[in-house]
């Protein structure tokens, strides 16, 4: 079996030559490593007794998850990895488990270390499995200023590993999975527990853990975003589309393809692409031979469900709901670029306000989006409390979603900031966005 050991053909950098340099040994799916081959626990017998190892383990709680986007329509688990030291790697196959009930009683109070956990939490969720608390080596990864906050590049800075990552993007509905993916999924678990260790070194050393922890509740914490009124605008090239007829058949055509999608639980774009879909909005065919014969409507199912999609088109044709060519109003903000015209104050407020958080990102070495959202930044410059006082901001900032830690940065200097805006001759010229 392979195991991970340094690329000897690459010279480390400083930090990582400093850092602590792990031995993985040779990783398998159970507790038992003497067979040196990597197995899925696809039955309930096995995932209970795995579940019993995991309980008798001691420390954090490494796991990740692999899914099959941009091959299947969900997004839940095709493959969920746990490592705890003194239990081993184990390695489950979702959809023949089901409901993962029991391993979360075991572990659910327990630290979580997820990479990008943001990307693991739902399909999770999904299965049953929620953590109280997490520990995220990417998130981490970006509040302690390493220069590259992927999996493999965090793992080799600090523990002086070289990760392959030749599997990333595989499509983990496959069935079997081949033992190469899963050899690659089974380290890739087992190194986050030492990962997690190294990282909150690198961040209390620069007095940063709390900020960390604020960080990863936030990410426990946060919400679904529910989905958009009006997806089918989501079409790439959908601004090319002139007129209400051709936006009314381009969303009939997206519907019909997201309800086949999910239907055959495949990727939407794998069926028919985006440009396919507005190409035929664009040409507005008048017959079904005309779509076929449409050399831009290509795709795995363009001809074989050719009568599904000249069904839509005939919907986008003959309906009278014709959609604007301005999506629904919501709660959006008008793009900064306009706000000159449309709000002088709030464009001076954004242009004063926006070097503020950047040089405060600068000082405490953090890229300027963890310290403030561009989106929370240009809400709060859009409508801000009025006056412009630090408490004012700071409650304004905390409604909007914003963490102590960066309310305490922020709101005192954007204060002065909106004050510098307001004290502006209006005649200055707007700087672009």
């Amino acid at each position: 079996m392979d195991t991970v050991t340094p690329d000897p053909s690459e010279t480390p950098s400083p930090e990582a030559a400093a850092a602590p340099r792990v031995t993985v040994a040779p990783v398998v799916a159970t507790a038992d490593s003497a067979h040196g081959h990597v197995d899925v626990i696809d039955d309930r017998d096995g995932y209970l007794a795995a579940v019993e190892a995991i309980a008798a383990g001691t420390g954090p709680i490494s796991i990740d998850a692999e899914r099959a986007s941009g091959y299947r329509y969900s997004q839940r688990a095709y493959l969920i990895q746990v490592f705890r030291r003194g239990s081993g790697v184990f390695l489950f196959d979702p959809p023949a488990i089901g409901r993962f009930d029991e391993l979360q009683a075991v572990i659910s109070h327990e630290e979580w270390v997820l990479h990008a956990a943001s990307q693991d939490l739902a399909c999770l969720r999904e299965v049953g499995l929620d953590p109280d608390l997490v520990f995220d080596t990417e998130l981490g990864a970006r509040l302690a200023g390493l220069p590259k906050v992927g999996l493999g590049a965090v793992v080799e800075q600090l523990l002086g590993v070289h990760l392959a990552k030749e599997h990333s993007a595989a499509d983990w509905s496959t069935r079997p999975l081949p033992q190469s993916w899963l050899v690659y999924a089974a380290l890739d678990v087992e190194l986050l527990v030492d990962l997690r260790d190294a990282m909150a070194e690198l961040l209390e050393r620069d007095g940063k853990l709390d900020i960390a922890r604020q960080e990863f509740a936030a990410t426990v914490a946060r919400e679904v975003k529910p989905a958009k009124a009006e997806p089918w605008r989501r079409l790439t090239g959908l601004h090319t589309v002139r007129g209400s007829r051709g936006l009314a058949v381009a969303r009939e055509l997206w519907t019909a393809r997201d309800d086949y999608a999910r239907q055959v639980d495949t990727a939407a774009g794998r069926l028919v692409p985006d440009s396919s879909l507005v190409a035929a909005a664009k040409a507005l065919p008048a017959d079904k031979r005309a779509l076929a014969g449409l050399r831009e409507f290509v795709g795995r199912a363009s001809r074989s469900e050719l009568d599904r999609w000249w069904a839509a088109v005939e919907r986008g044709q003959a309906t009278a709901d014709l959609p604007s060519h301005r999506g629904p109003a919501g709660d959006t903000l008008p793009p900064p670029r306009s706000w000159a015209d449309k709000s002088p104050m709030a464009d001076a407020r954004y242009r004063h306000a926006r070097p503020v958080v950047a040089a405060i990102a600068e000082r405490l070495d953090l890229p300027v989006e963890n310290l403030l959202t561009p989106e929370l930044l240009r809400r709060v410059c859009w409508e801000p409390p009025i006056p412009f006082e630090p408490e004012a901001l700071a409650a304004a900032l905390t409604e909007l979603g914003a963490r102590a830690w960066q309310v305490e940065a922020v709101a005192g200097p954007l204060a002065d900031a909106f004050v510098d805006a307001h004290q502006e001759p209006e005649t200055q010229p707007a700087e672009p966005s």
